[in-house]
């Protein structure tokens, strides 16, 4: 059975909303991390707005580390009730997604990746779906934006690992206990 680990980047007040201002706290530490988890997965899941963006850019990116190879041909799954087409080696997740991300959990294979998606992986966390968060926590404070977690509950997590970078930001990462 395959996890469902959710990345995400998250200001100190629970921002998660157009990432753009992590910018300053990237560094080898961090692409270390994201190369990690890219390269345990065998497929995305993605948002469409987040499917959107890295459909715009991605295809272009090059780099020889291979991080942008594996991005570029790793299949995608996306959620989206208003796209009627996908590139990018991307299917369309448009009836059940809860349904469809359980079907695909229970394939063999390695994690299904979610990046960023607040409102898609919300919907996956309402259905305990996700079986790992992996919380990019940057050192500044917003004050607006669409916040993680929105309306979801779910039982307690246990903190597996912490990571902190030369840049301030802490790395998180919480399994929910099976």
């Amino acid at each position: 059975m395959r996890k469902v680990v959710h990345l995400v980047y998250v200001s100190l007040d629970g921002v998660v909303e157009d990432p753009a201002w992590t910018g300053p706290f990237f560094n080898d530490e961090i692409a270390a991390i994201q190369r990690e988890a890219l390269f345990a997965s065998d497929a995305l899941l993605l948002g469409r707005v987040t499917y959107e963006g890295f459909a715009a850019s991605w295809p272009s990116m090059t780099d020889e580390a291979g991080f942008a190879d594996r991005m570029n041909e790793l299949p995608k799954y996306v959620a989206s009730r208003t796209l009627q087409a996908t590139e990018w080696g991307a299917s369309l997740l448009a009836e059940d997604v809860v349904a469809e991300v359980t079907a695909l959990k229970k394939e063999d294979g390695g994690d299904l990746l979610i990046y960023g998606s607040a409102t898609f992986a919300d919907t996956l966390t309402r259905a305990s779906l996700i079986d790992a968060y992996t919380l990019v926590v940057c050192p500044v404070v917003l004050g607006r934006g669409a916040r993680l977690f929105r309306g979801a509950t779910m039982d307690e997590l246990r903190l597996t690992t912490v990571t902190t970078t030369t840049t301030g930001v802490a790395v998180l990462t919480y399994d929910r206990p099976r």
